[in-house]
Formats: structure tokens, C-alpha cells, sequence
């Protein structure tokens, strides 16, 4: 009876071991810090290469990212592969419409036109590192059997801004046939965060309204130049405020604050022409609920031009991110003020 229960008591430390083994195989996502001095940066090769934290040194990360304890950051991509909420930074393809009908690998998800999940060959899969030191990290993604494109991300500090970080991709098409995609940088941020756009007139402005009986469409103002989400509670009876914005910006960039953080996005400007007509060059897709902030969600999202790529023909998008410390008070009218003020010396044209 006794070497019974023994072998059932290390059966039992056996299988607890291999669980903990297991979640803590999952957390260990590799990570590459950049680090300046005044900026740091957080990359991981695992899970798409995306980018995990941005801060400036001693405050917190700006960007929102998925429990990655609890999630699984092994997950092998495939035709059938669900979407997994790592959020963060990553990139995709645009138009969304588009994301699984050049391929014959899931029919299902070709039938349907499937809009979600996005390509896990892009979103999932290990990176190769090309290149690693403390100013800069160059990932290669897997080739996509879905999309037909292969990514090379570069991010990078810039030497002569010490608060800004670099991001580049590179699309090539990897198909023996012409493909058409635009390069669509995505980053997510927490639900509440103030985010100003500079927009020339509201018919610059659509919603993709998303309303449902538990769901209010989202609110924004537009004031002197300025794109601004306005942040009202849901309506009595609804659980949250959520939709999409697609906005054809007036000069090249988003403004967001929070806590003592001024988060900017420069982009080149683009015309209304260069961009897909079913995507906004800027797009802000929200979920907000006052009363469950941690709940929700903020992505700051950024098209380049769609383009049709030859075979081994490839595309090149950028975007430069900087973090300015800010005192002021959190109201909309103190940080237009402080962007207003520090326009010239952040380069807001």
C-alpha cells in the first residue's frame, strides 16, 4: 500500500512539474531591449516579431499587450490557426476583405471571405533574427502560404533624435503571380487613451459602426484641425461604446497621451488615391466602458499605399515613433495646448 501511494504521490509531482514546465515554456518569449538612455523598446522574434513595450525610461509601457503567461507564444501557424490576443505592436496586410481569399489552403475561410483571424503565418510565426545590438533589430518573418508575401522589420533608434525609435517594413512578394496588399501597422494602447488626429474637414471622417442592443457607437469631436474621441459612457442599458474610424489625416500623424507620456506616430502623409478604398489611412478602433477600462481596447492603426507587387517585387512603409514627457493635466484642452506649443520642435506640420 505504501509504494502505491508513493507512486501515486510522483505521479502526481510528475504531472504537476510538467504543467509548470508547460506555463513556463509558454511565458518565455524572447525578448531584445533597446535601450537609449531616454527611450526603451521591447521586441520579441516570437509570435510575429512584434513590439511589446515603448517607454520613456522610468515610466510605464504605453503599449497594451496580451497576458503572455497565460497565453500560448509556442503556437505553431497554420491554414486553421485562431487568432491569440499577444496585441502589442505587430503588422498586416490590407484590405482586410482580402486576407483569405488568394489561397486554397482553407477553403472554408476563402468562401466566407473571411475578415478575422489575420494571416498566422505573419502573426504567429517565429521571426528569424538578421540582425541584434542595442540600437537596432532586423526580423524576418516566415513566408506566408496565405498572403504570398515574406516581411524583413527593422527597428532602430535614430541617432540624432534620442526620443524617437524607427519602425520599417519591407512586403516582397514570395508568389510566382502578381499580388496587391498595403503594408498596415497596427498598435495597440489602452482603452481610454486621448488620441488626437489633425483632419482638414468631417467628410474626412467615416465610422464602421459596429452597434448592437449592448453596444453604442463611438463619439468624436472636431475642433480647429483636430480629430478628437470624446469618451462618453455608454447609454443606460449598454455595456460599451465600440466601432471604427477611418480617417484621411490632414498632415502625418497621431498624438496620444497618458499618464506623463506624449506618444507620437509620424507616417508619410499619403493621398486619399494611394489608400484602399475600403481601409482610412489612419484608422482607431475602440472598445471603451467606463467602468471596465481594462477591458477594452485602443488601436492606432496606419495604411501605406496599396500596391500590386510583381513576383520577388517588394514594398517598403515606415513609421517613427516618439515619447515627450508630459505634466500637464489630462484634459483635452491642456494637451492641444502642449501639441500646439512643442509643434515645430516635434515636427507636427
Amino acid at each position: 500500500m505504501f509504494n502505491l501511494s508513493l507512486k501515486a504521490l510522483l505521479s502526481a509531482v510528475l504531472v504537476l512539474a510538467f504543467s509548470i514546465g508547460s506555463s513556463l515554456a509558454m511565458a518565455q518569449v524572447q525578448k531584445f531591449n533597446l535601450s537609449n538612455g531616454t527611450i526603451n523598446a521591447e521586441i520579441t522574434p516570437d509570435i510575429g516579431g512584434r513590439l511589446l513595450s515603448f517607454s520613456l525610461k522610468d515610466q510605464p509601457n504605453f503599449l497594451l499587450v496580451g497576458d503572455l503567461a497565460a497565453l500560448d507564444t509556442r503556437a505553431q501557424p497554420s491554414p486553421t490557426s485562431p487568432h491569440i490576443s499577444y496585441m502589442g505592436h505587430e503588422v498586416w496586410l490590407g484590405p482586410q476583405s482580402e486576407w483569405w481569399v488568394h489561397q486554397n489552403l482553407n477553403a472554408e475561410r476563402a468562401a466566407k471571405k473571411a475578415v478575422w483571424p489575420p494571416d498566422p503565418y505573419l502573426a504567429i510565426a517565429r521571426n528569424t533574427v538578421l540582425e541584434q545590438s542595442a540600437e537596432k533589430v532586423l526580423l524576418k518573418s516566415a513566408e506566408s502560404s496565405i498572403s504570398g508575401v515574406q516581411l524583413v522589420k527593422a527597428y532602430a533608434f535614430i541617432p540624432d533624435r534620442k526620443n524617437s525609435l524607427k519602425l520599417q517594413v519591407r512586403a516582397t512578394n514570395i508568389r510566382k503571380e502578381d499580388i496587391a496588399w498595403d503594408l498596415w501597422f497596427n498598435t495597440r494602447v489602452a482603452s481610454n487613451t486621448n488620441v488626437y488626429v489633425p483632419v482638414a474637414n468631417a467628410a474626412d471622417i467615416r465610422q464602421q459602426l459596429m452597434t448592437s442592443d449592448a453596444v453604442d457607437p463611438l463619439t468624436y469631436s472636431l475642433n480647429d484641425g483636430i480629430f478628437a474621441l470624446d469618451f462618453l459612457p455608454p447609454t443606460q442599458g449598454k455595456a460599451m461604446r465600440k466601432g471604427k474610424l477611418m480617417i484621411q489625416p490632414s498632415q502625418g500623424w497621431i498624438a496620444s497621451f497618458s499618464g506623463k507620456q506624449l506618444f507620437i506616430i509620424q507616417f508619410p502623409l499619403q493621398p486619399q488615391s494611394a489608400i484602399h478604398p475600403e481601409q482610412g489611412q489612419v484608422e482607431l478602433y475602440n472598445e471603451y466602458n467606463p467602468e471596465n477600462l481594462q477591458a477594452g481596447i485602443m488601436e492606432l492603426e496606419v495604411h501605406a499605399p496599396y500596391k500590386k507587387l510583381a513576383p520577388k517585387e517588394f514594398m517598403i512603409a515606415e513609421e517613427t515613433w516618439t515619447l515627450v514627457e508630459y505634466k500637464g493635466a489630462a484634459t483635452r484642452n491642456a494637451q492641444l495646448e502642449f501639441l500646439r506649443a512643442h509643434a515645430a520642435e516635434l515636427g507636427l506640420r
